[in-house]
C-alpha cells in the first residue's frame, strides 16, 4: 500500500519544513529538499543521492511519478501527501507537485581535485544574495566552466532561493567553497592565473590572455574584492563603462568576463 501522510504533525513533514527554513539544520543533517521534476532530474544527473520522494496526486499523476523514479539509481522511500502539506513545503507558487529529500555533497575545497589540465574557473567572493548566486551558476553552466569556487560564502548553497534562482544549475556545476585564502592557495598551487574584477590598478579585460589556466574572480557590488584577492591577482581587470555609475550586477560582469575567456578558447567558433 502507498505510504500516505495527511498530517502537518507527522515527524517527516516537520523535518522537511525545518530543512526548508533553517540553514543550520541543513548543515547539521547534511540534507536539503528540492522541488520540481527538472531540478530533481538534474540533481540525479549531477551525482546527488535522493532518499525520499514526496508527491501530491492532486498536482502530479502516479504515471508521471513512475516515469521520474525510473531515472533513479537506487530504491527510495515514496510518500503521497495532501495538497495542503505540499503547499506548506513548496517554495514556488507554481510547481509540479513533487519534492525530494537529498543528501548534501561535501564541497569543501580541501577535498576538490581538478579534472582539467587547463581549467577555467569562476570565483565569487562573499556572495550573499541568493538571486545573484543563482544567476552566477546559470552563467557558469552556460559557459561550461570547470568549477565555481565560492569564497567566504555568506549564504548556504542549498538555500531554496538559490536552487530556485539557479533553475537547477546548482546541480550542473562543480561547486567548491572555502576561505578566500584557501582558494588563493589552491589556485597558486595549481599555477592558475588569477584575474580579479576590480577598479584598482586594473586594465581592460579584453587585453588579457585567458587561454592558459584561468580563474575569473568577482566580488560583491557593494564592497568589491578583498585585499587578499587584489594583492594575489595575476592582473586586476575591468570592464569599460560609459554610464554614470562605475559598477554593474555581479552576474552580468561575470558573464562578460567568462565568455571572453571562452571566446579566446574557441568556444564560440
Amino acid at each position: 500500500m502507498q505510504n500516505q501522510i495527511k498530517s502537518f504533525q507527522n515527524d517527516k513533514i516537520k523535518f522537511l519544513n525545518q530543512l526548508k527554513e533553517k540553514s543550520r539544520v541543513r548543515k547539521r543533517e547534511k540534507r536539503f529538499i528540492i522541488e520540481g521534476k527538472r531540478e530533481i532530474t538534474l540533481a540525479i544527473q549531477g551525482g546527488y543521492t535522493i532518499t525520499q520522494l514526496y508527491y501530491c496526486p492532486s498536482i502530479i499523476s502516479h504515471k508521471e511519478i513512475s516515469v521520474l523514479i525510473t531515472s533513479f539509481r537506487h530504491t527510495i522511500e515514496l510518500f503521497e501527501i495532501t495538497i495542503e502539506i505540499y503547499q506548506k513545503l513548496a517554495y514556488r507558487t507554481t510547481t509540479e507537485g513533487v519534492i525530494a529529500l537529498m543528501i548534501s555533497k561535501d564541497i569543501d575545497i580541501e577535498n576538490f581535485k581538478l579534472s582539467s589540465k587547463n581549467p577555467l574557473i569562476l570565483v565569487a567572493e562573499a556572495p550573499e544574495k541568493p538571486g545573484n548566486i543563482g544567476a552566477l551558476l546559470r552563467t557558469a553552466d552556460a559557459a561550461q566552466v570547470d568549477a565555481v569556487f565560492i569564497a567566504n560564502p555568506k549564504t548556504d548553497i542549498y538555500n531554496p532561493n538559490i536552487i530556485r534562482s539557479s533553475i537547477g544549475c546548482i546541480f550542473t556545476n562543480k561547486i567548491v567553497t572555502g576561505s578566500s585564502q584557501d582558494i588563493i592557495n589552491f589556485l597558486k598551487k595549481h599555477k592558475i592565473n588569477i584575474y580579479g574584477a576590480a577598479l584598482q590598478e586594473s586594465i581592460h579585460y579584453y587585453t588579457q590572455d585567458y587561454v592558459k589556466p584561468t580563474a575569473i574572480v568577482v566580488g560583491t557590488e557593494a564592497t568589491g574584492l578583498s585585499e587578499a584577492f587584489l594583492e594575489s591577482a595575476t592582473q586586476n581587470i575591468k570592464i569599460p563603462m560609459s554610464g554614470i555609475i562605475d559598477s554593474m550586477n555581479v552576474s552580468v560582469a561575470a558573464g562578460i568576463l567568462i565568455f571572453e575567456a571562452k571566446r579566446q578558447r574557441g568556444f564560440l567558433d
